[in-house]
């Protein structure tokens, strides 16, 4: 493929004229790097800005061996953060195989640039949206933990483990015995449970030990840490591997990262009396969305972080209720579906939950039950997750069921995907446990997700609905705004513009069995399992950065004002080179929703 044909089918050059686009073609130069080697190295004066062709690249920081930045594949570009900054490289770029790329001198970039604001414009937002250094909601906790973990066995005299945490100069010890974690001793416990207590140091270490800590997995994010850590009031979390204790992660282990702003309201919601004290601390989410898109975070870790916090609120309302109401009769979990259950909450959510109670509870139970899902859904409502239009809420006794009614459910939605079905059916796929006896979901949504693979009736009635939400372009491909109403000449960001994806994620993570639930996750899950094509998938991630990236920015400018956020957006407010883009994005869309209906008979 001509260097020209290639370029015009990646931005910003996809937006040039013909014959502007061929002129900037004859610029690049092409370069092949043999695998292991380096294209540049942090430090070193860049020569240009690289495409790749073909191949793969891993952008790295020497400071911090062995964390990858990102990794890039064809039609992406690097090197642009370093030439607009001061020509020296920011991170060091190495083939990971033989990779074939363009390469535009840096003198003609820099010429590029100043054609004019727009085409800066794309690689400004470029190196505002990729930090060159991970935040702690980026980082993996396998980068952040203490490894191996330090074991004692239960028998072990207090003594003994005492001499280990001096000698070894370490803040805490797992106790483990025949291979499981048993519990977790640290310094503060031997100065409460064994000084302050005068407890006898030859007793078994077994006897002050916290049990059976709470762990994480080894791909969870830092903020999953320190946001547990603020709202339990620990200090120590051990992470789980596939073969078993991986390590442990301590608040020392966090200092060198800045996620204050968030773990600052996790814990004062935490540790809220009631519920006016949680709605007060709640009030300050909108000043959260504001930094956290203002510090250039992209748009899968601000809506992390906003769902953590709900996840928080929701969390502290199910222990206040508790202890109002007594202890539950039978074991139950609450779950969030919609967008808290997928963890892409902005700064307008209403609620959308239900609750899973143990089969082995009485008729009369659920009077407990009911007064359980009032008080929390009233205090979630009180705290600006208003009440759902649709009553998918646990309030509703139809959502509010012992496990083999929501068996009956779901098998009910597959074998007659009727529209109201398909609807429920969407909802419910998007299920995560927030609260309460998790063993009560293990193994619905596997079983849920194979049954409903099978079933290619109900798969083509899944399709057929995603089609209802329709990317905002007219005849011509132009951005069609809304034509009444109080948000006329609007774009909805929400309705047409991440729903149609969301619901893409959906199909695909139903036709490949795929257990991830957040969409951005799904579409790499995708990806991954051939379940859709490499560019194509590529392509409709990249569409849904753009278009998630907007809402958020559009959402973080109305809370600055003090405006209440919302989804609808005047296409006014950005360049012509911006709606360009959204316009691109939303045809990568169009033609997704219109390759998703292949082979499955839609109706």
């Amino acid at each position: 493929m001509a260097t020209a044909e290639f370029l015009a089918t990646i931005p910003p050059w996809a937006a040039l004229a013909p014959r502007e686009l061929a002129a900037i073609a004859e610029s690049f130069t092409e370069r092949t790097v043999p695998s292991a080697t380096a294209v540049f190295r942090k430090g070193e004066a860049l020569e240009g800005l690289f495409i790749i062709v073909s191949g793969q690249v891993q952008i790295v920081d020497p400071a911090n061996p062995g964390e990858t930045i990102s990794l890039l594949g064809p039609r992406n570009t690097f090197g642009e953060r370093g030439l607009i900054v001061d020509g020296l490289a920011q991170a060091s770029a190495i083939a990971l195989s033989d990779v074939t790329l363009l390469m535009l001198p840096a003198d003609d970039f820099r010429r590029l640039l100043e054609r004019g604001e727009e085409f800066y414009a794309f690689f400004a937002r470029r190196r505002a949206a990729r930090p060159a250094v991970k935040t702690l909601a980026e980082t993996q906790v396998a980068a952040l933990m203490s490894a191996p973990p330090r074991t004692v066995p239960p028998e072990m005299p207090i003594a003994e483990a005492a001499a280990i945490l001096r000698d070894e100069r370490i803040s805490s010890l797992l106790v483990v015995e025949a291979g499981a974690l048993r519990g977790i001793v640290t310094v503060r416990d031997m100065a409460a449970r064994v000084v302050a207590e005068r407890l006898d140091p030859s007793r078994p270490v077994a006897g002050i030990m916290t049990h059976d800590p709470t762990t994480l997995p080894a791909d969870a994010l830092g903020s999953d840490v320190l946001h547990m850590m603020m709202e339990r009031g620990i200090s120590h979390v051990p992470v789980a591997g596939v073969s078993g204790l991986a390590g442990i992660v301590s608040k020392t282990d966090l200092t060198r990262f800045q996620a204050e702003t968030s773990a600052d309201l996790i814990g004062d919601l935490a540790s809220a009396p009631d519920i006016e004290g949680l709605a007060i601390v709640a009030d300050r989410i909108p000043k959260l969305l504001v930094q956290l898109v203002g510090a250039g975070n992209r748009h899968e870790v601000v809506t992390r972080l906003i769902t953590d916090v709900a996840d928080t609120v929701t969390r502290r309302l199910l222990r206040m209720a508790e202890a109002e109401l007594g202890p539950p009769p039978v074991p139950y979990l609450w779950l969030a579906c919609g967008s808290q259950g997928r963890r892409e909450q902005t700064g307008t959510s209403d609620q959308d939950n239900c609750l899973i109670l143990s089969d082995a509870m009485a008729p009369g139970d659920d009077v407990y039950f009911a007064a359980l899902a009032t008080f929390v859904s009233d205090g979630l409502h009180r705290c600006g997750y208003v009440y759902c239009p649709g009553e998918m809420m646990a309030t509703n006794p139809k959502w509010r069921q012992p496990l083999a009614v929501w068996r009956r459910y779901f098998a009910g939605w597959i074998a007659k995907p009727d529209p109201m079905a398909q609807m429920l059916a969407s909802v419910m796929f998007d299920l995560r446990p927030i609260g309460g006896e998790v063993s009560l979901y293990e193994g619905l949504q596997g079983e849920t997700l194979e049954a409903a693979s099978r079933n290619s009736i109900f798969v083509a009635h899944m399709v057929s609905n995603s089609l209802k939400h329709a990317p905002p372009l007219n005849l011509l491909r132009g951005l069609a705004t809304l034509r009444s109403g109080e948000h006329r000449n609007h774009l909805d960001m929400k309705l047409n513009g991440v729903v149609p994806i969301v619901d893409l994620g959906r199909i695909y993570a139903l036709r490949g069995r795929l257990t991830a639930v957040n969409t951005r996750a799904r579409l790499e899950a995708a990806v991954a399992a051939g379940v859709v094509s490499e560019r194509g998938g590529h392509d409709l991630i990249d569409a849904y950065d753009l278009v998630a990236q907007m809402r958020l920015e559009h959402q973080a400018r109305q809370a600055r004002r003090g405006d209440r956020p919302d989804n609808f957006m005047a296409p006014t407010v950005l360049s012509e080179f911006e709606r360009s883009h959204l316009r691109n994005a939303f045809v990568v869309v169009r033609q997704m929703q219109a390759a998703a209906t292949q082979g499955h008979g839609v109706m």
